[in-house]
Formats: structure tokens, sequence, C-alpha cells
């Protein structure tokens, strides 16, 4: 499916054009196209970008074909001041089934490699798991309202991840304890959706998605230990991502994002996540593996800044 998205309108959240320019990348080759990056306070690129953008890579080498999954390596920290070169291989083009092989280069060394896998639209069996019973989205707070509760108990280096405006709101379900977590189920479920109203494009709305499921994943398999990023006591970056695309949503309506942990170990979290529309259907799967490693908050420094929050 062939990117095609309006990145900016009149009415449109400016944050959220910005994001929608910055994925939609420019084409400098038949199969080579060139990414920017936006800061967004940490000191290397977010990992959600890249895969947004390595995804919109691919989906510009494909007709008629939607995206139903991709599996990533972060193999390198992405330089926030480097341009991001994105290099397409059609490794496929079946029946029903097309496959493309993505590496995100900067400074002549590959930082990602993508793999994704594209179907023309059919119909078949469906099931699917029933979405959590949690609290409904009206009501609850904001993060960035919850961060800015105990904006001075948290490092000075961090409170741009926390409070900084961002293209999607984020109302987690559970109490968010960001100054003094202490440890409970490694279970959470955030309400998510984009500021604004977006255009009916179906690429547009998976690069988003894409996006925003590299938020907090990782961190819930910190929650049995009682660590947080915002106390400088934990390193935390992605290794993988894997992401399937079950039905038809839309990320500027609210979308319940269910999380859990099932191990950590070897310095490494491991974490599942789906995304529910507010009526029930399972949207999308994500998986993600990413280094957990305890360090003294005194001795941690710039490297103890999260890859997997904005």
């Amino acid at each position: 499916m062939v990117a095609a998205w309006t990145t900016r309108s009149a009415k449109m959240h400016p944050i959220l054009a910005d994001l929608i320019q910055l994925l939609k990348l420019e084409r400098i080759e038949e199969n080579i196209f060139r990414g920017a990056s936006r800061d967004i306070g940490s000191p290397q690129v977010f990992g959600g970008q890249v895969l947004g953008q390595a995804l919109s890579a691919a989906q510009h080498t494909v007709e008629d074909r939607v995206a139903h999954s991709l599996h990533a390596y972060f193999l390198r920290r992405g330089d926030m001041a480097a341009p991001i070169i994105y290099e397409v291989d059609r490794a496929r083009d079946g029946g029903s089934f097309s496959n493309r092989r993505v590496v995100a280069i900067q400074h002549g060394r590959p930082i990602l490699n993508l793999a994704a896998s594209f179907q023309n639209p059919e119909t078949g069996l469906e099931h699917q798991v029933a979405m959590p019973d949690v609290p409904a989205p009206d009501g609850l707070r904001d993060l960035t309202h919850l961060a800015a509760d105990v904006l001075d108990k948290i490092p000075v280096k961090m409170r741009r991840f926390m409070v900084d405006e961002r293209p999607f709101e984020f109302r987690p379900v559970e109490q968010t304890e960001l100054d003094s977590p202490t440890k409970r189920e490694p279970v959470k479920h955030v309400w998510v959706r984009a500021v604004d109203t977006l255009p009916d494009d179906v690429a547009l709305h998976q690069n988003l998605l894409a996006y925003v499921s590299d938020f907090e994943l990782l961190a819930t398999s910190t929650l049995p230990h009682g660590l947080s990023f915002t106390r400088g006591n934990v390193i935390m970056a992605s290794l993988d991502h894997a992401l399937w695309f079950h039905r038809d949503f839309r990320i500027d309506e609210w979308l319940l994002y269910s999380m859990e942990s099932s191990n950590a170990s070897g310095s490494r979290g491991y974490a599942r996540g789906q995304f529910f529309t507010t009526d029930g259907r399972l949207g999308a799967s994500t998986t993600q593996e990413g280094l957990v490693r305890v360090v003294d908050p005194a001795r941690a420094g710039r490297r103890s800044a999260p890859r997997d929050q904005v």
C-alpha cells in the first residue's frame, strides 16, 4: 500500500501533523528513503520513531496490500542529529502476500533491521480474546498531568519525557506512581488516542500505532520490582519488537493498550501488549524484549534515559 498521507491541515494539531510528516519519509532512490528525527528530550532516537519510519518505507514499495505483521531488531542507538537512511529489499510479491526487508542506516552502519509482511484483504475464520474489563477513559487523568503533580521529584533529565506536549493522549487505568513506585503485578492498561482527527488511511493509522506501541511496554517488566526510569535506578533499551495488525482500527479514537510481562531474566524483560477498540475488537498485538538493567542512580548517567518512553 503506497502511503499518500495528508500531512497537515489548517485544523490538525501541529505536533500531530509534525509526527505524520516525520513518518512520511523522503524518497531518494527507487527503494531508498530518508527520514529525520524528532527531539523528544532523549539522548537517542526514540525506538517507536524508527519502527514507524521503517514500516513507512516498506509501505512505499507495496501496492494494494495491507501490512499484517512486522518483526524488528534494534541494533544501535540512533543519532538524533543525523538523518536515517532506509533501504528496502522487495523480497517477495506472491499471489496473496508481499514481504519486505528494511535496514535503517546511520553513519554507514545499520541501527535497525525490520521484516514486514503485507496481504490482500480477505475474509476467513474469526475469534479473539475478550477485552479486559476496565474503566472507560472518561474521567481518567492524562499521564502528563500525573507527572506534573510530582515534577519536583523526577530527575531534571527525565522531565521532558513526562510533561512535554505529545501527539497522543495517555490515560493510565491503574494508579501510576512515578516518584516512588511500589511492587505490583506486571500488568497495566493505558487508554491512548491521537490528539486530533486523522485522514481515513489504513497505512497512516498502522504507522502511528507502530510508533505508539513502543511506549510503556518494556517498563511493564519492572513493575514487580518497584523500579522506575523516573528514579534513574534502571536502564531500559528495546532489543526487538514484533507487531501484528488483526483488524481495522483508528488511532484517533480511544484504544485500550493492555500490557503484561510474563518474564524478566538475564537483565532482559519480556512483555506483551494488545490494542482493543472501545467496542471490544482486538485491533493489534505486540511483543517486545529489552534490556532491563538495575543500576546505581548516581552512576547511571545519560544511559538511564529509557528508549521505550517519550
